[in-house]
């Protein structure tokens, strides 16, 4: 596989804070790469630095050998983003979302449709208006609003954040199957360290705005002899 993103250098301060510092990644066609990391941790930030939506201070970044600040419609044609505060619209039902941003995207506004429904595996509740649906039916809805156009990077924050345990799966299931099927290089931010050993095939753990260890879940547990990922990120930081 490919190199489909290079991250190189990123430094980023606000008003003084250092947000990101120095952090530099690799992630392949068809990998689910996980930033993982407390709240605060740098993740959002590198993931909108990613997206173009945030200007490094130092530092480069690379979509299928794209620069998101510099090649903005070509990155923006590779690339879907899911920020975790996405909500939908409650008044328009599942497949008018659909509808709505298949026509936006271009191409075959139904085939993007269907593929948009059968990803989502809402079923016959795509006819219901958004509004109705559980917290884990709306980030279903939102992430095959993000994957139906297939981009080559999908960047999600905090994909499965506030979801029971059965919704969480769906979603992890979904990301992987679709990272698979597709080719498609999906970055994910969590502070959920015990369930990204599930979807993720390579993590890197973000403290403090840096990258701290970076690895297979079974690299970096053999490396710090750790029986999960929490502790690795506990041995990792010191602390």
């Amino acid at each position: 596989m490919g190199v489909a993103v290079e991250v190189r250098g990123l430094r980023k301060v606000f008003n003084g804070v250092v947000a990101v510092d120095d952090v530099s990644f690799e992630v392949f066609e068809g990998e689910v790469f996980g930033l993982i990391g407390p709240n605060g941790a740098g993740k959002t930030t590198t993931l909108r630095i990613i997206a173009g939506m945030v200007r490094p201070d130092l530092g480069e970044v690379r979509i299928m050998g794209f620069n998101p600040f510099r090649e903005e419609v070509r990155v923006k044609e590779l690339l879907g983003y899911l920020p975790e505060e996405a909500d939908v619209y409650s008044r328009l039902t599942g497949l008018e979302h659909l509808r709505f941003y298949a026509s936006l995207y271009g191409g075959s506004v139904d085939e993007t449709v269907r593929y948009g429904a059968e990803i989502s595996g809402l079923g016959g509740d795509l006819n219901k208006r958004a509004g109705e649906y559980s917290k884990g039916m709306k980030r279903r809805l939102l992430l095959s609003l993000v994957l139906m156009r297939r981009p080559r990077v999908a960047l999600l924050d905090e994909p499965t954040s506030g979801l029971d345990v059965y919704s969480s799966l769906r979603v992890r299931d979904l990301i992987k199957r679709y990272a698979r099927e597709n080719k498609t290089a999906v970055i994910l931010s969590s502070h959920n360290m015990l369930e990204v050993e599930y979807v993720c095939d390579r993590v890197a753990f973000m403290s403090r705005g840096r990258i701290v260890a970076a690895g297979t879940p079974v690299e970096l547990k053999e490396k710090y002899n750790a029986g999960n990922l929490e502790e690795v990120f506990v041995k990792a930081t010191g602390g």
